[in-house]
């Protein structure tokens, strides 16, 4: 799996998660969400993602967004 997979697979599983968190335990869940996509927004524009660094750092080799 390639870092870029494996980014975006951990922010879907991230964001379905805050989603059944927000259903079912408090609405205020809904903040994680918010955070999540701040988190991406801000990865797009500055090619910084904390999630990219610990799946590199894990082994996972680099794709075409985060090298």
């Amino acid at each position: 799996m390639t870092l870029d997979r494996a980014v975006m697979a951990f922010a879907g599983i991230m964001i379905l998660l805050s989603v059944v968190l927000t259903v079912y335990v408090s609405h205020y869940f809904v903040w994680f969400t918010v955070f999540i996509g701040l988190n991406l927004l801000q990865s797009t524009f500055t090619g910084f993602c904390p999630a990219a660094n610990i799946f590199k750092k894990l082994g996972a080799k680099s794709g075409c967004a985060f090298e």
